[in-house]
């Protein structure tokens, strides 16, 4: 037991990889085995790539590690975790505006993943009840969405042999546009998909509007198509920062809702949130009853034992924070976001393509001009900032706008203004670097880009 930890047998032997090792060893053997390799990731708060929360509060973590134990799924044996789960269903729903003279219903999720299917599998099931109700076939659902969806639409298509419809992009316009989408809507089309917080440069999607255009599509063919908003990024940030744009249960058609509450409702990962807008539109046969964990309750989530930690730190955060808590988080996010995005584009070699104005999100590429004369492209300029352990995915955009490469920087709580400085302070550095080494041969492409 005197032993120094890096003296101990097991540090002299190589670490079991493949195959479970046949002995024990000393738990804080295993804790510097598992330690030191997992040093070699990335610094989390650098990941300027990723949307999912990269801190919390010490009291957040406290929290955790106190119910890590806690099986959401076990409501009975953990009734004050399923009344916590509760409030925060009925939180988010009023945040998203649920109608007062109606019940919104909704759960919590490992992640926007699942809410999503969740939500699409409620669209698919109502939308073949009336394609039975008219004595019509309901064998070739569409599911009408933007190209730049995330990798769970395409996912809940396969899975459930809905065809994708993808409004493709154009110069421009880099999200669902309202009239293409309406163009391939038919009496087969199970919703239109709205994106608040697009993947690919952090815009929202106009759901005002395309509610607006499927209203007009209705009166003149007689098509009554509903509207998902997939709030993965915005849910949490469009209440507080535009709390006037009319995205959410204020628009009619608007069923349901999915966001992430590890995303910019700032928990670790994870946790998401989907909510309808009342109980018609979340069709019974999708909710089952069980007993075989102590008392009878519903369950209507596609994983079913999962950590309760996570809800509890969303309570936490919401209880810590409050409306006015998240406003001034992600005001001030967004304040980095601008200023990095109007720092960057000061650079003639570069252009936005979005500026953080939505969520505190912004894509740039290179001009036109820097493409042609350059000897670098996004790709080289995303793998040299790795050096200082930066991470900013370099990609290039879907069906017609293959030609766009870009950089895209996610600002969420943690990331400040003096590590802007810094980073900005990386860019230069490796511009410099390129430029006096003009031996250098462009990248091309890197690693494929689908979240």
């Amino acid at each position: 037991m005197l032993t120094p930890a890096f003296a101990r047998g097991a540090m002299k032997l190589q670490i079991p990889k493949y195959e479970m090792p046949e002995e024990e060893m000393l738990p804080q053997t295993a804790y510097y085995l598992i330690h030191d390799e997992l040093m070699l990731d990335g610094n989390a708060r650098l990941n300027l790539a990723t949307f999912v929360s990269t801190w919390m509060s010490p009291e957040a973590d406290r929290l955790m590690s106190e119910s890590y134990g806690k099986n959401m799924a076990d409501k009975d044996e953990y009734p004050q975790l399923a009344e916590i789960e509760a409030r925060c269903v009925n939180m988010v729903a009023r945040l998203w505006n649920s109608p007062e003279d109606e019940e919104a219903v909704g759960t919590s999720t490992i992640g926007s993943s699942e809410a999503a299917m969740l939500g699409g599998m409620a669209l698919l099931k109502r939308w073949r009840r009336r394609q039975g109700k008219k004595g019509k076939a309901a064998d070739r659902p569409n599911l009408v969405m933007g190209i730049n969806v995330q990798v769970c639409w395409e996912k809940f298509c396969v899975y459930w042999d809905v065809e994708p419809r993808y409004v493709p992009m154009e110069h421009g316009r880099y999200h669902l546009g309202v009239d293409e989408a309406i163009e391939l809507c038919d009496e087969n089309t199970i919703a239109v998909l709205a994106i608040m917080g697009s993947t690919y440069d952090g815009s929202y999607e106009p759901v005002g509007e395309l509610s607006a255009a499927l209203d007009r599509l209705q009166a003149e063919k007689g098509l009554d198509i509903p509207i998902h908003v997939d709030a993965a990024s915005g849910g949490f940030v469009a209440p507080f920062l535009q709390p006037k744009l009319e995205w959410d249960f204020r628009v009619s058609r608007v069923q349901s809702i999915n966001a992430s509450g590890h995303k910019y409702g700032l928990v670790y990962p994870g946790v998401g949130w989907i909510v309808w807008r009342n109980q018609e539109v979340l069709p019974e046969e999708l909710i089952f009853q069980i007993n075989y964990l102590g008392g009878e309750m519903p369950t209507f989530s596609l994983n079913f034992s999962r950590p309760g930690s996570q809800v509890v730190a969303q309570y936490y955060n919401f209880l810590r924070l409050g409306k006015d808590g998240y406003r001034r988080i992600h005001q001030a996010s967004r304040d980095v976001a601008s200023y990095l995005a109007a720092r960057l584009a000061a650079y003639q070699e570069f252009e936005l393509i979005s500026d953080g104005s939505d969520i505190p999100v912004f894509a740039f590429r290179m001009t036109a001009e820097a493409e042609k004369a350059a000897n670098y492209t996004v790709f080289d300029i995303s793998e040299r900032l790795r050096d200082r352990g930066w991470q900013i995915p370099a990609y290039t955009f879907p069906k017609n706008c293959e030609h766009v490469a870009a950089l895209r920087v996610v600002v969420k709580e943690g990331f400040n203004r003096d590590l802007a400085d810094l980073l900005l302070g990386d860019f230069e550095r490796h511009m410099r670097w390129f430029a006096r080494h003009p031996e250098h041969k462009p990248k091309k492409s890197g690693h494929s880009f689908r979240h």
